[in-house]
């Protein structure tokens, strides 16, 4: 029996699929005995292939009433099939999940769809499957009309509909119809920039309401941002359950271990024959607040390039990719290779960049200039990881707390503070006389 502070209980879920073998559905018994004869003279007695994935391996947590969880975690480390299994989409090979309440799922675009059907004869249907009255779905109609931004299009057939308008409507019925527990796929990347602000806005709304969801993102942001808490699975198996913050920082160093081994050369996303040699034995980074960031590699083109202008380009992004600095060597003056060599050694000192604590990317371009015209040669996704760890940057004897507020960087700007006549009353040369004790940071 599930406790009633419980909205979810998951105890040893498993999920094992077959691969290998094409699925063959036969209607008719001569279908089957031609399938057989055919199977015969092809393979004879063999037994065709099979392999078995364990999508889900022994995954058990619960989720309190009220609770907004994330989870994340690499392509395929089993985040869709937990859903679709809590969903009732597919059934678990082992283990139970107990769920109380009414479940309001959106695990793809258009799930649950009818495409021949009306955007606004799909929102009763969706409704219908939901566990919702006809009268429940026609009091929330305009509210879910209005949020989907589709007023002129409700009364066509929705296989006409594009990915984006496909998201809205399936989003805006998911989260309007009031279910108990809402789970969120991927499926909002569809969505254009204003539409993600505006779902995440309703998510904010539903945590706030009360009502207990589950959201899966690589949007690391938006994890932080909606989530109370967080699991990371990796391979099928629940491998950390914690604060938010704890899990992310864990799931960017298995990103970064795993991305490559010490040593190893990296191959370029973009710029056939280039390769990328780290020079220095550990090739990522880990460095204290306020340390400087230096790097030594060396570049390999597939052919010499000639008396072209080469320069090398740098950018630092958080782990979701936002850039934080970038730099050129041409464009900054700075250095540029010209000449028949195919392979050169790159040292480039960034300084003390001021990053706050966490993992960050760094990214390496070879780009060629002809005529003041940029051309990519090759660009190298992540490159580098840099892990910043916590240091004393302030002089406070002690290294004070990082609010999440402040972001990927800390800051150390100049601050003046001048006197006014009077300040709230009090006379302002008094008031600058009072001194405030600093409270010990430490014990935060």
């Amino acid at each position: 029996m599930l406790p009633l502070d419980l909205a979810i209980r998951v105890s040893g879920l498993s999920k094992q699929y077959t691969i290998g073998v094409r699925a063959r559905r036969h209607d008719t018994v001569r279908e089957q005995m031609t399938a057989a004869v055919k199977s015969f003279f092809r393979d004879g007695f063999r037994r065709a292939p099979s392999q078995t994935h364990l999508a889900l391996d022994d995954v058990s947590f619960d989720v309190r009433r009220g609770q907004v969880v994330g989870i994340i975690g690499g392509n395929g480390a089993g985040k869709s099939t937990l859903l679709k299994i809590l969903s009732r989409v597919t059934a678990p090979s082992t283990g139970h999940a107990q769920i109380r309440g009414r479940v309001g799922a959106l695990l793809e675009v258009g799930s649950g769809f009818h495409p021949e059907l009306t955007g606004r004869e799909n929102v009763f249907l969706n409704g219908a499957m939901l566990g919702m009255t006809r009268a429940e779905v026609r009091r929330k109609f305009d509210e879910i009309l209005d949020f989907s931004e589709i007023h002129q299009f409700i009364d066509t057939p929705v296989k006409r509909y594009s990915s984006g308008m496909y998201v809205r409507l399936a989003f805006a019925v998911a989260a309007h119809l009031e279910p108990d527990i809402l789970i969120v796929d991927e499926a909002l990347a569809v969505g254009d920039f204003a539409f993600q602000r505006k779902c995440l806005g309703q998510l904010q709304n539903q945590a706030g309401s009360g009502r207990t969801v589950l959201f899966v993102s690589h949007n690391i942001g938006a994890i932080r941002m909606l989530c109370q808490r967080c699991l990371l699975l990796r391979s099928g198996r629940l491998v950390l359950d914690g604060p938010v913050d704890d899990v992310i920082e864990r799931y960017i160093q298995d990103v970064a271990s795993r991305r490559r081994s010490s040593g190893t050369t990296l191959q370029p996303d973009v710029g056939d024959g280039f390769v990328l040699h780290p020079r220095d034995p550990v090739a990522d980074l880990t460095l204290f607040c306020g340390d400087a960031m230096k790097f030594d590699f060396d570049v390999e083109a597939p052919r010499p390039l000639g008396d072209r202008t080469v320069g090398i380009g740098i950018k630092v992004t958080t782990p979701s990719g936002e850039p934080l600095v970038s730099m050129d060597s041409v464009v900054q003056r700075a250095a540029c290779i010209r000449g028949d060599a195919a392979r050169w050694n790159v040292r480039c000192d960034l300084g003390r960049l001021p990053l706050n604590v966490g993992t960050y990317f760094v990214w390496v371009f070879v780009n060629v200039y002809v005529n003041n015209t940029v051309k990519q040669y090759a660009q190298f996704s992540n490159a580098f990881a840099v892990h910043v760890l916590e240091h004393d940057v302030f002089g406070w004897g002690t290294s004070l707390p990082r609010p999440r507020y402040w972001g990927p960087l800390y800051w150390a700007p100049q601050w003046r503070f001048t006197p006014q006549d009077r300040v709230d009353g009090v006379a302002a040369d008094a008031a600058m006389k009072e001194t405030l004790a600093c409270r010990d940071y430490s014990a935060s």
